[in-house]
């Protein structure tokens, strides 16, 4: 059934955006982007060895405030060596969330384990810290070499919770319930670079962060990653097995572990320097569009997500709630015929045919979310310069 205020929404984003047409999220070069590309191709360094690759780990480690940064090829390749440096193996379970992309939950698997699913925060969108307590109070014992899960009889290796569309969870509750089990924590933020909880940057609380530079996100070197982590041991050890365990040597090629070809290429990481040189205004740009559409939905009785408290959030991807997903659909399908590109929510995690049969506890809010939730376009144009 029409709705009219569905015009009424595409009408204002298209006038915002000044486009007929209006992607969900564009990379926006404005900067350094081609002269820092064009130096590392006259440079003859354009794989993972170069100065770029240098100076975006200082820069992210600095402005984290993570003592290290290990850049790679994407997130995902980053949230897997992570997890295995915590020593997620085969046959082992990960506590994440269903309200996620897949590649949190493909990263468990490529270690051979099995994503755990635990509700989520209606107000933060990410892991409740109530949820994860009482799943591991009611559902697993503790034994002399870790925590089990009483029910599969797995040992739960590790606990990721993900920082929703750049909105940071409860993640110092989370990181205290961990600690109180001896679990490690692993934070997804792949969405979140730039959004700090209680003035500490996401990524940074448990023993790794990781972050995304994929092409949609707030910043981009067209693929990329990061892991974040103050141990400089464990650093050491994520840059030597992203380098497919090579020691190092002049002109010997021995390697002393099973490694993985995951490191940034040199290119990539001229490309992202230069758009992280930028990142603070985009930053600014971000919440200013965030406020601009919560003013507008405000107005139109429309409930749009507002960063949790306690929280700057980067406003990676807008969000507004409808009533049911019947009116999701219908918003959706009439947004799409007219040109404005927004989204669901992913389909949940438990709800794909890899993971459905994977252990999940009582999960509640996850539904009311997905059926309800629309992201709407959340990119920045360089014309809003202006505002800053």
């Amino acid at each position: 059934m029409y709705n009219p205020k569905f015009k009424q929404i595409i009408d204002f984003i298209r006038e915002l955006y000044k486009k007929e047409v209006v992607p969900l999220h564009e990379p926006v070069f404005i900067g350094n982007e081609e002269k820092y590309v064009l130096d590392a191709i006259r440079s003859n360094f354009v794989s993972s060895i170069g100065r770029y690759v240098t100076e975006v780990e200082r820069f992210l480690a600095e402005f984290t405030g993570a003592k290290y940064a290990v850049a790679t090829v994407n997130g995902t390749s980053a949230l897997h060596i992570a997890l295995l440096l915590c020593g997620v193996s085969p046959g082992t379970e990960v506590i994440t969330q269903p309200f996620t992309f897949v590649a949190t939950c493909n990263a468990i698997s490529y270690c051979g384990a099995y994503p755990t699913f635990v509700d989520i925060e209606k107000k933060t969108l990410g892991m409740s810290p109530e949820s994860l307590e009482n799943f591991l109070k009611e559902c697993c014992i503790v034994k002399n070499d870790g925590v089990y899960n009483r029910i599969t009889g797995r040992k739960i290796t590790a606990i990721v919770p993900v920082h929703t569309f750049g909105h940071p969870c409860k993640i110092d509750k989370i990181v205290e319930v961990a600690n109180e089990y001896n679990i490690p924590v692993v934070e997804d933020a792949a969405e979140a670079l730039g959004s700090l909880y209680k003035g500490k940057h996401t990524g940074t609380f448990g023993k790794f962060g990781i972050i995304s530079f994929n092409g949609n996100k707030i910043i981009t070197s067209g693929g990329g990653g990061v892991i974040l982590t103050s141990d400089k041991e464990l650093a050491e050890k994520a840059k030597h097995i992203t380098k497919t365990a090579k020691v190092p040597h002049k002109w010997e090629y021995y390697h002393d572990q099973i490694g993985y070809n995951y490191r940034m290429p040199n290119i990539n990481a001229a490309l992202l320097l230069a758009q992280l040189e930028n990142l603070e205004r985009f930053i600014i740009l971000k919440r200013k569009l965030a406020m601009q559409y919560k003013e507008y939905f405000d107005r139109l009785g429309i409930e749009f997500f507002t960063e949790p408290e306690h929280a700057r959030s980067n406003y990676w991807l807008n969000s507004i709630f409808l009533q049911d997903r019947k009116e999701r659909d219908e918003f959706l399908k009439f947004s799409h015929e007219n040109g404005v590109l927004c989204r669901p929510a992913w389909v949940l995690m438990n709800k794909l045919p890899m993971y459905k049969d994977c252990f999940s506890y009582n999960l509640e809010n996850v539904y009311t979310i997905e059926d309800r939730l629309v992201n709407i376009p959340s990119g920045i144009d360089s014309l809003w310069l202006q505002w800053i």
